[in-house]
C-alpha cells in the first residue's frame, strides 16, 4: 500500500511576525502508523523540499513517543527534507492520502487548486482521504462531481473554535475551521477539546486535533486492510 502525506509550505502566522507550518505530532504519529503497517510513504508539499515546522510543536510540552522517534529517524528526516512538489504527484500512484494540520494549511493548501484537484481525484477513484486538525479547512474549495461543496451533508470534524481560542489565534487565522465546515453545509461535531475525535463519512475521514492524528491514520489502514480482503 502507498500513502501520500501532504504538508504545508506556509511559514508565516498571519502578520504577527511569528512562524508557523505543519504540526510535528500530526506528521509523526500517522507516519509510524503507516510505516509500521508496511506502507510506502511519500511526502509532498506545495513548494517541495523542506516544509516548515511550526516551532511551537517542537517544544518539550508537545513531544510524544512518535515525535521523538521521528526526530531520531534519519530516513524520515531525509524524506521530510525532500518532499515532492504537490503539482507533480498523481492520485494514480497512491492508495490513499493524509493531510496533517498545523496552521500553515489554512493559508496555502486551503487555496491550492492542485490540492483541490488531488482530493477530488482520490475520491473519484474511490480512495479514502483523511485530514486532521486544521487540515479539514483544506476542503473549503473541494467540490463533488456536481459542483457542490464536498463536505455538504457529510459528518465532519476539525479544530474547534474553542481550541483556536485556547491557542489565542482566533483573530489571526484567515478562517475558523469549525465555522467554515458548518458554512459549507457540513454536519460538524466535536469531542472534548484536545481529546481524540475522528469521524468517517464515506471516503472522508476527519480528525479534530493533534490527539486525533494516529486514530485517523489507523482508520485509513483499516480501510486498506478491508480493501485487500475484498480483492
Amino acid at each position: 500500500m502507498k500513502v501520500l502525506i501532504v504538508l504545508t509550505s506556509h511559514d508565516q502566522l498571519g502578520d504577527t511576525g511569528r512562524k508557523t507550518g505543519f504540526w510535528l505530532e500530526e506528521l509523526a504519529a500517522p507516519y509510524y502508523v503507516f510505516k509500521d503497517a508496511g506502507y510506502e510513504i511519500t511526502l509532498a508539499s506545495p513548494k517541495g523540499g523542506q516544509p516548515p515546522l511550526d516551532p511551537k510543536s517542537a517544544e518539550p510540552d508537545f513531544q510524544t513517543d512518535a515525535t521523538r522517534r521521528f526526530d531520531a529517524d534519519t530516513e524520515a528526516g531525509r524524506a521530510l527534507a525532500n518532499t515532492v512538489k504537490l503539482a507533480d504527484v498523481s492520485e494514480e500512484d497512491f492508495d490513499t492520502v493524509f493531510y496533517p494540520g498545523g496552521h500553515g494549511p489554512l493559508w496555502d493548501l486551503a487555496e491550492s487548486a492542485d490540492s483541490c484537484a488531488l482530493i477530488e481525484s482520490f475520491l473519484a477513484a474511490n480512495k479514502p482521504v483523511a485530514l486532521v486538525c486544521h487540515a479539514p479547512g483544506v476542503l473549503r474549495h473541494v467540490k463533488t462531481p456536481d459542483g457542490r461543496p464536498l463536505v455538504e451533508g457529510k459528518q465532519v470534524t476539525g479544530f474547534t473554535n474553542t481550541e483556536e481560542e485556547g491557542v489565542g489565534l482566533t483573530e489571526v487565522v484567515p478562517f475558523l475551521v469549525e465555522d467554515e465546515l458548518k458554512a459549507l453545509g457540513g454536519i460538524y461535531s466535536s469531542g472534548p477539546d484536545w481529546g481524540s475525535y475522528v469521524l468517517e463519512d464515506g471516503l472522508l475521514i476527519t480528525g479534530q486535533n493533534p490527539a486525533s492524528s494516529a486514530a485517523a491514520a489507523q482508520r485509513l489502514v483499516a480501510r486498506g486492510l478491508h480493501a485487500q480482503k475484498m480483492d
